[in-house]
């Protein structure tokens, strides 16, 4: 069996079971604070688990996008190494929301494996909990006793806690779990170690493929455990290893899954996958984090220098490192393997092709700029080897820096270290690490108490699309400390508050409780919850509280909210079909919207886009809002859809003018566009290779921000004295003032040439070189530098120190020639530090230039009477 048949058979062997077929939810994941990236099947399914939602299909089956690479689920040091670890995976599920349990997933589980996939009855192992005594749980006879049915009983091991009892974090739902493993190995393997001996032993032949969660409890937060109302089952099998073992291979990347892609990668490097170690774990590491980075940016998560971007940008970087030391790619190479991979997940995932162009781009640049920071590095690192050639070996913290600074990894800093028969202090390294963890820790530092239920109900409904007041119950609230400070999260029955989402910010507002008012600060989503934010809890829980959203907050929100949607469609029209939404804010100070578009938007366009949008506002197009509309009539309809975003079977539409702009959206809108009033761009970037950014207000402040504009071309008017043409009186003043500069530069050019001339007549001869210590007066630091290169043009063999008062500021440059450099064991980056601490300051550089500043103008003599000293 191909990949691809293997998906699909398993897809539809759970549909013959009455399972519906889910597609799977992006891999980023949106509204769960907890969660980066979707890191198991399960986690799209949570709020059926913790009681906040009712399925609407009991029976589902899927295969989810997954991303090991951060807290406690990580993988990424295995990457490569072994055979069966990856950061992205597809996760092969099946699920009962309290309809089937153990018996029927154990059963269908067998039939699967072994009847369809054919998979050796005697090469198989399974784990049953074995129970624990500090939460006081038995052994899990019953899934024993079902395996017994199918299985020999010495085939069935008990397994740990830790093995085998699933959780979804340290609170929430968990229950036992059944592992089913394989053996891979030899026959002649297998008759020297029995396959049972090497379960759950990390042996790269012996592997589990597939686990079976029964998730009947819920961890509290004192660790207690409470069985849940509705038992539910939850199974996750790796689809990269179920390959591995269907196809007959010993390692994942022996499968159709990734040989594409190794095959391209050793074409490309001129070497041949499987005859050298260290070249095959390279290969490896790259045609796995290929995967994660494109699915990712597929699904809305662009590289950058924080969270989730971070997480994909160092990915990235991890692979260029190697496909840079391992296989001498010294240019991009990454971006040519998202053409396979669009190929072979166009049809489970077809967003890949959609945006194939856009993930090549932003690949591309991101190789670009890391492999000029490994330019940068290493020049860095050679400097570091220079400073300390006497010791052997670079501080720690040095190396920490290089790494915290430029991205440049440690491991790559230790290699080349060893090349150069030099140490790397790895304790001082991880103590640095450690203490940037702990100031990471403490700034994030987060407790969350359990939910204390007020009343019994989990039916929670927004009613702020038709109302912004109602009255309500609270169901539930909890304490949250952020910072060493604590916050209450409340669930009311019904609200008018809108949750951020799609962009859009939260709603604040206030509850109101008898004669207590309390403020409501933020409105957001953990799932599909609405969570309302307080300093505070209501007096009586018990009672009634009357809600009511900020009004002049909502309506200037909406206004920016609907002008997006009128901005992206005339984007559209202005720019092209290929235009797509990357990213929104929404708030009621402005909109920013971030598109697919691979040049600037010129001031043409701007105009252009701003006309069609102002004309929208004044026809003042009525809103035409269709709620549970399913999700495929509302595509015929042609709604535009966001790639990364999760939608259900019904959705909501918003069309202003059914044909000029129709999206799927959950946000707030104005009735008509004319509530908008007036729309105006403020300015357009630059966001990653591909990605453009619009900035822009409406209403008020689109009135001030022009009115602030025509106040500035007044002051200019009048500071020019009114001239009839502004834009030739600017022109003019321009080229004037660049004459004039240039007369100035060659002024000082001239005293520049006079000032060299004089200085070079002070040249002392010593044994080894012609020493100058000199006291200068210059207009720059570009000065000094020039003035230093010029004297070492017509000066043989010369050591040059220039103290200079650079407009109050003390700097001081020493040049050396590179020949005395050799000869006298001089440095100039070493001897500028010395000379720094006479004008309080630091600097250094290069063994023949380096420059140094400081606070002291004072001590420039002192600079030059140690100079002397030093000569």
């Amino acid at each position: 069996m191909d990949a691809k048949t293997i998906r699909n058979t398993f897809l539809n062997f759970f549909k013959e079971k009455q399972h519906e077929i889910v597609p799977s939810a992006p891999m980023v994941v949106k509204n769960d604070p907890t969660l980066m990236f979707t890191n198991a099947g399960m986690n799209q399914f949570k709020d059926y688990f913790l009681g906040n939602k009712i399925a609407e299909n009991t029976r589902v089956t899927d295969t989810q996008k997954c991303l090991r690479v951060s807290g406690k689920h990580n993988d990424l040091e295995e990457v490569g190494i072994d055979t069966y670890h990856h950061t992205m995976f597809e996760m092969l599920g099946n699920w009962s929301f309290g309809d089937y349990f153990k018996k029927e997933a154990i059963a269908w589980a067998w039939e699967l494996l072994t009847e369809r996939y054919n998979l050796p009855k005697d090469r198989m192992y399974v784990t049953v909990f074995e129970g624990d005594k500090d939460d006081n749980l038995e052994v899990d006879a019953e899934a024993a006793e079902y395996w017994k049915e199918f299985i020999e009983e010495d085939r069935i091991l008990l397994a740990s806690k830790k093995d085998n009892f699933w959780e979804m974090g340290d609170q929430g739902p968990c229950g036992p779990c059944s592992e089913i493993h394989i053996d891979l190995r030899s026959d002649e393997d297998i008759a020297k170690i029995p396959g049972k001996e090497l379960v759950n032993a990390d042996h790269p032949l012996v592997v589990e493929i597939w686990n079976l969660v029964f998730i009947q409890f819920n961890r509290k937060a004192d660790g207690s455990l409470v069985s849940l109302p509705a038992k539910h089952v939850d199974t996750g099998m790796g689809f990269e290893r179920l390959a591995m073992a269907i196809q007959g291979k010993q390692s994942n990347y022996d499968t159709d899954v990734f040989q594409p892609l190794i095959q391209h990668l050793a074409k490309k490097a001129g070497v041949t996958y499987g005859n050298d170690e260290k070249l095959d774990i390279a290969i490896r590491v790259i045609a796995d984090h290929i995967r994660a980075i494109t699915f990712a940016i597929a699904d809305g998560q662009l590289p950058s220098n924080n969270k989730a971007g971070y997480v994909i940008r160092r990915i990235l970087r991890r692979a260029v490192r190697y496909g840079y030391t391992f296989l001498q790619f010294d240019a991009p190479f990454m971006y040519e393997l998202v053409d396979i991979l669009a190929g072979q997940f166009n049809e489970v995932f077809p967003e890949v092709e959609a945006q194939k162009d856009l993930i090549q781009k932003v690949v591309k640049q991101e190789e670009v700029a890391f492999l000029r920071t490994l330019e940068k590095g290493l020049k860095i690192l050679n400097d570091l080897m220079d400073t300390h050639k006497s010791e052997k070996v670079i501080p720690g913290r040095e190396a920490f820096a290089l790494y915290d600074t430029y991205g440049f990894p440690f491991d790559l800093t230790s290699l080349i270290a060893r090349e150069n028969d030099f140490g790397v202090d790895e304790k001082g390294f991880n103590e640095a690490m450690q203490e940037q963890k702990n100031r990471s820790r403490e700034d994030a530092a987060s407790e969350r108490g359990d939910w204390m239920v007020v009343h019994e109900d989990d039916a929670v409904e927004f009613v702020g699309y038709d109302a912004t007041n109602c009255h309500a119950r609270i169901l539930r609230y909890r304490e949250v400390t952020e910072k060493k400070k604590t916050i209450y999260q409340l669930v009311l029955d019904q609200t008018p508050f809108y949750a951020e989402g799609g962009g859009q910010v939260g709603d604040k507002g206030t509850l109101t409780s008898g004669e207590e008012k309390i403020a409501i600060f933020d409105t957001k989503k953990e799932n599909d919850l609405i969570i309302h934010f307080a300093n505070k809890l209501p007096s009586n829980l018990e009672q009634e509280v009357y809600c009511e959203v900020d009004t002049a907050r909502r309506k200037l929100t909406e206004n920016n909210h609907s002008a997006t949607h009128l901005m992206h469609a005339a984007l559209q029209e202005v720019l092209g079909e290929h235009v797509a939404q990357k990213g929104s804010l929404v708030n009621d100070q402005l909109l920013r919207f971030d598109f697919s578009h691979f040049q600037k938007v010129t001031d043409e366009e701007i105009a252009q886009i701003e006309k069609l949008v102002n004309e929208k506002i004044r026809e003042n197009i009525q809103l035409n809002e269709q709620r549970s509309i399913p999700i495929e009539e509302a595509k015929a309809m042609g709604a535009t859809a966001l790639f990364g975003e999760k939608y259900g079977d019904f959705v909501r539409v918003i069309a202003f003018d059914k044909d000029y702009s129709i999206e799927l959206c959950g946000g707030t809108h104005v009735d008509a566009t004319g509530q908008i009033g007036l729309f105006k761009i403020t300015s357009e970037s630059s966001v990653a290779a591909g990605v453009r950014r619009i900035e822009a207000v409406t209403a008020e402040a689109a009135e001030a921000y022009i009115n602030e504009q025509l106040a500035l071309l007044n002051e200019v008017r009048e500071l020019l004295k009114n001239p009839k043409d502004l834009t030739k009186s600017l022109t003019d003043l321009t080229e004037e003032k660049a004459t004039l500069t240039k007369e100035v530069e060659a002024l000082r050019n001239k005293e520049l040439q006079a000032m060299k001339a004089a200085i070079v007549q002070e040249a002392v001869q010593k044994e080894q070189y012609n020493f100058i210590a000199k006291k200068v007066s210059l207009p720059n630091a570009q000065a000094l530098k020039q003035l230093a290169y010029d004297i070492k043009a017509v000066v043989d063999n010369v050591f040059l120190v220039l103290a200079a008062d650079i407009n109050g500021k003390p700097q001081v440059a020493v040049m050396i020639d590179e020949e005395v450099v050799k000869t006298a064991s001089l440095h100039a980056g070493q001897l500028v530090k010395e000379l720094a601490k006479e004008i309080k300051g630091g600097g250094g550089g290069q063994p023949f230039f380096a420059t140094a500043g400081g606070k002291d103008i004072n001590g420039l003599d002192a600079v030059i009477e140690k100079a002397n000293g030093l000569a």
